[in-house]
C-alpha cells in the first residue's frame, strides 16, 4: 500500500491492461526460479514496527502527520489512522550481532519519534492494541487524509455492501457493527522479514505456518479492546474482521477472507500468487510502462509491479515477498502475527526466536504436507491468539501445552539455529532467556495487561483503568526491562496520572438493563429493585428507545391499586426522553440534565441506545475532575 499511484481496479480496459501484467509477472517469477536467477547463499532480516501515539491524557492522537513532518525521516512513514506511525527498519545479514544493531537503530528511531511528539505534548506507545482507544478514534475523522485510504477504505466497503460486524468473544464480549475500517487501525504490530533460499522456499513456507501458533503463544500483548477482555492476541480476530469484504451470503460458499492464515500447505512459491488471483477480486491497478517478459527477454530483472502490489493487498499472516536489491531478485517471508511491544527488547526476542527456528527447520518436516495434518496447525495458530501462552497445541501428533513445547522442544531448536547462522552468543543467550522467562513464568504482554487491568478496575471505572493502563505501560518500557520483569500496576500508580473526562462515552454505563415497552409494570419495579437500579430504559422489540422510566416514578404510579396488576410499562415512561450522543462533551451533558432537571440520559446512536449515564456519574466525574484541577468553568 506504499504505492501513490493508484486507481481502483473498476475501467475495463484497464483492468485487462492490467491483469495481462499480473499474469506475465507469475509467469515471470517461475522462470526466474527455473533458471536460479533469484539470490542465494544469503540470508537477511528485517522489520516493520507500527506504533500508536497519543495525547497528554493518553488517548488517541489526530497528529501523527505532524509528528511525522517533524521527524522529517525517510525510514518513517504514515498509517491507516491518524495516532499510528511506522518504522521501517534497514535490512541486515542474519550474522553476528545483527540483532543487537537492529535494536540500536530501532532504539535511535524511536527517540527521533519520541523527541517529535513531545513538541506537541504527545507520547509513543508499543502494544499490539492501544487499551485506551475508544469510540471516537475508529471514527472518519481519525483516518489518515491520504488518497490511498480513502480508496482503500471506499473499496472494501463497497465490496462488502453493509456495515462490518464485529463479534470477538473472550473474558467479555464485542459485538457491534460499524460503517468504516477503522478499527483496522486499531492493530499495530512489529513485522519481521526474513529472507529465504529459493530452493527452500515452499518447505520454508509450511515451516513457518507451523511455528506460528508457538511462536503467537509466547508473544501474545492484545488482550484489550473497547475496554473488553477478548483474546490473548485480539489483533488476530480483529484484523480479520474489520476489512472482511464478505457479506453474510458468502459465508455458506467458504469465500476465503483476505486476512488469512491459509486453508492448505502450499506447493510452490507461484501456487500462493495462482491461489490468490483466483479467489481474491483487484483492488488496485497502477500504470505499468513495462512488461515483466519482456524486461526479463532482455536480461534484465522485472519489478513485478502489478503483483507486488495485488500481493499487498492480501494480508496473510504468514506472506510471501517478492523483492529486487541492485537489480538482484530475492524472496523472504513476512511473519505479520508478532505484536507491537511492549519493550524494544521483547520485540527483538520474538524475531531473534521465530528466526532461529526458521534456520532449524528438521529433514523430517520437509515435505510437509505428507506427515502433518494442516488442520492441526491451523487450530494452533487460533487456540494461541486466543489463549496465550495458557493454550494447549498439538505437536508432531502428541498434545501437550504451549509453555512445554516451547521449553523443552522449541527454545533448544531455536538456539542451535542461531548457532548456525553464527549468531553472537551473547546475544542469543539475552534475547532467548526473555523468551524462556516468559513461558517459564506465564508471564506474556497479555498476561501483565489483564492481570493489571482487573488489579485497576477494583477502584477504578472502565475509562479511568484503560487510561491508567496505557500510562503505566509507558512508564514500564521506559524503565528499561522486559515484560516478565514488571511489576502489576497498582492503583496508586493511576493516582499520580491527568485522566481527561471529556466526552460521554468515556464514562457512560454500557451494561445496560432494560425492559420491553409491553412488560408488566409491577415485573420492571421488581426487576429495579433487585438490580438497585433507579433509571431503567424502555426498548420496543426492535431495541429502538421509546422511553425511561425512573424508579420514583414507578412507585408512585404503581401505589394507586387499579394500577398494580394491569399496568404496563408503556404506560408509565416518560416518552420521547431527552437523549444524547456519544461523542458529547461531558460537561455539556452535566448541564443540560441541569437545565431539564432530569437525574439521567440515555446515550443513543439513531435511535439504538448504546449507553446511559445518570446524575451519580456526572457527580463522579466532576469530584474527579476537581481533584485533578482540570475543572474549569
Amino acid at each position: 500500500m506504499g504505492e501513490q499511484n493508484i486507481a481502483i481496479a473498476q475501467d475495463p480496459e484497464s483492468r485487462k491492461s492490467y491483469l495481462k501484467h499480473l499474469l506475465h509477472d507469475v509467469e515471470a517469477i517461475e522462470r526466474m526460479l527455473e533458471n536460479n536467477q533469484f539470490e542465494s547463499g544469503i540470508n537477511r532480516i528485517g522489520a516493520e514496527q507500527e506504533f500508536c501515539l497519543v495525547d497528554k491524557y493518553f488517548k488517541p492522537s489526530l497528529n501523527a502527520l505532524e509528528v511525522l513532518q517533524k521527524i522529517d525521516d525517510p525510514h518513517f512513514t504514515p498509517e491507516l489512522a491518524r495516532y499510528n506511525l511506522e518504522i521501517n527498519l534497514d535490512p541486515l545479514t542474519l550474522k553476528g550481532d545483527c540483532f543487537s544493531r537492529m535494536r540500536k537503530q530501532l532504539s535511535n528511531l524511536l527517540k527521533k519519534a519520541e523527541d517529535a511528539a513531545d513538541g506537541f505534548k504527545e507520547k509513543i506507545i508499543l502494544t499490539g492494541i492501544l487499551p485506551s482507544i475508544d469510540y471516537r478514534a475508529v471514527q472518519i475523522e481519525y483516518m489518515t487524509p491520504k488518497k490511498r485510504y480513502e480508496v482503500l477504505a471506499n473499496i472494501i466497503s463497497d465490496l462488502r455492501g453493509e456495515d462490518f460486524e464485529l463479534n470477538i468473544t473472550g473474558v467479555d464480549e464485542l459485538i457491534l457493527t460499524h460503517n468504516n475500517i477503522l478499527f483496522e487501525a486499531c492493530n499495530t504490530s512489529f513485522q519481521c522479514h526474513l529472507q529465504i533460499e529459493p530452493d527452500d522456499f515452499t518447505d520454508m513456507y509450511n515451516w513457518a505456518q507451523m511455528l506460528s501458533g508457538p511462536v503467537l503463544s509466547v508473544a501474545a500483548n492484545s488482550p484489550l479492546l473497547l475496554g473488553k477482555q477478548l483474546w490473548a492476541e485480539t489483533r488476530i480476530p480483529l484484523f480479520q474482521q474489520s476489512i472482511d469484504t464478505r457479506g453474510k451470503g458468502y459465508h455458506l460458499r467458504e469465500r476465503e477472507q483476505r486476512v488469512t492464515f491459509g486453508n492448505r500447505w502450499i506447493r510452490s512459491v507461484g501456487d500462493v500468487y495462482k491461489n490468490d488471483i483466483a479467489r481474491h477480486t483487484l483492488f488496485f491497478m497502477t500504470d505499468i510502462n513495462k512488461d515483466s517478459l519482456e524486461t526479463l527477454g532482455k536480461g534484465k530483472i522485472p519489478n513485478l509491479d502489478a503483483l507486488q502490489l495485488h500481493n499487498g493487498t492480501i494480508y496473510k499472516w504468514n506472506r510471501p515477498c517478492y523483492g529486487v536489491t541492485k537489480g538482484v531478485p530475492h524472496l523472504r517471508i513476512e511473519n505479520r502475527y508478532l505484536p507491537s511491544g511492549p519493550t524494544l527488547d521483547d520485540e527483538i526476542a520474538n524475531l531473534a526466536f521465530w528466526v532461529g527456528l526458521m534456520s532449524n527447520l528438521p529433514d523430517k518436516y520437509r515435505n510437509i504436507w505428507e506427515r502433518i495434518r494442516f488442520e492441526e496447525v491451523k487450530e494452533n495458530f487460533y487456540k494461541a491468539a486466543m489463549w496465550g501462552i495458557q493454550s494447549g497445541m498439538v505437536w508432531d501428533g502428541e498434545l501437550m501445552s504451549a509453555r512445554t513445547l516451547i521449553l523443552d522442544i522449541l527454545l533448544p531448536m531455536a538456539r542451535e539455529g542461531l548457532e548456525k547462522k553464527k549468531i553472537d552468543q551473547k546475544d542469543i543467550d539475552k534475547y532467548l532467556s526473555i523468551i524462556e522467562a516468559r513461558a517459564s513464568g506465564y508471564a506474556t504482554g497479555a498476561r501483565w495487561i489483564v492481570n493489571s487491568y482487573r488489579e485497576l478496575k477494583q477502584k477504578l471505572g472502565r475509562e479511568e483503568a484503560v487510561v491508567a493502563l496505557t500510562a503505566i505501560m509507558n512508564n514500564r518500557r521506559l524503565e528499561g526491562k522486559p515484560v516478565h520483569e514488571w511489576k502489576l500496576a497498582k492503583y496508586e500508580e493511576s493516582q499520580k496520572l491527568e485522566i481527561q473526562y471529556d466526552v460521554v462515552g468515556n464514562i457512560m454505563s454500557t451494561d445496560l438493563i432494560t425492559v420491553n415497552e409491553n412488560d408488566l409494570a409491577a415485573l420492571v419495579l421488581k426487576i429495579m429493585e433487585w438490580r438497585d437500579i433507579r433509571h431503567l430504559p424502555v426498548e420496543d422489540s426492535r431495541g429502538n428507545l421509546k422511553g425511561i422510566i425512573t424508579k420514583k416514578r414507578l412507585v408512585r404510579y404503581l401505589n394507586n391499586p387499579d394500577h398494580y396488576a394491569h399496568a404496563i410499562a408503556a404506560d408509565v415512561m416518560s416518552k420521547n426522553p431527552v437523549t444524547i450522543g456519544p461523542n458529547t462533551d461531558i460537561k455539556y451533558a452535566m448541564l443540560m440534565m441541569l437545565d431539564k432537571g432530569i437525574s439521567c440520559l440515555p446515550v443513543v446512536e439513531g435511535n439504538e441506545l448504546i449507553g446511559i449515564i445518570t446524575d451519580n456519574d456526572t457527580q463522579i466525574v466532576w469530584e474527579k475532575m476537581k481533584k485533578r484541577g482540570n475543572a474549569d468553568n
